[in-house]
């Protein structure tokens, strides 16, 4: 997935999937797809994933969806290619959000360090998308099971858990500015918040 979020074109997709070490010669040394003959192959059975999903949210909005927020198993971002396509769309008045995978603390860092780097492409603002629900987990909510109803501090008013919670969000708004940039918080609540 991170093979394909990076890569700005087939072809270039085509050259990254070559340099990916696939396993190690008795040696040490490391093996690339390309190194056994199968690049092209695997560009092959890709080339259709190059093209974004056009979709529309519940509010008409368009959005396109390609590669995944996963920043624990990848770069976390969504592709390149999507935000090249984006852009071009909405013109030079309009704006384009992209995610940039889980939290302020990998997803983030991983968009600025590696995605931005790779895209040429410089954000104008970061907005961080805190719920009430995170907050309160953050806070100290009991644990939340899988498959179990959940606890009554997630679906009944707990200020103090949300209050709480609101360190670890200053927390990330503290990363978020390290990048130089605005920070906008999207909660879906509106409150005065204590600072930690």
């Amino acid at each position: 997935m991170a093979v394909l979020a990076l890569s700005t074109s087939l072809q270039d997709m085509r050259e990254r999937l070559g340099k990916m070490v696939v396993a190690s010669s008795r040696a040490g040394q490391p093996i690339t797809a390309e190194d056994i003959g199968v690049a092209g192959a695997l560009a092959v059975l890709m080339k259709d994933t190059i093209a974004p999903t056009m979709m529309q949210t519940l509010e008409g909005t368009p959005c396109l969806v390609h590669a995944g927020p996963f920043a624990n198993i990848a770069h976390g971002n969504s592709s390149i290619v999507a935000d090249q396509i984006a852009l071009k769309l909405v013109g030079p008045t309009g704006f384009v959000v992209t995610e940039a995978g889980f939290g302020a603390d990998i997803g983030m860092e991983k968009f600025f360090n590696i995605k931005c780097r790779y895209s040429h492409l410089t954000p104008n603002c970061v907005v961080l998308v805190a719920t009430v629900r995170a907050l309160k987990m953050h806070g100290g909510g009991a644990e939340v099971v899988a498959g179990k109803p959940l606890p009554h501090d997630y679906t009944d008013e707990n200020v103090e858990l949300v209050a709480t919670g609101c360190c670890n969000l200053v927390h990330h708004i503290k990363n978020a500015k390290s990048y130089n940039l605005p920070v906008v918080v999207r909660t879906r609540f509106v409150a005065y918040l204590p600072v930690c």
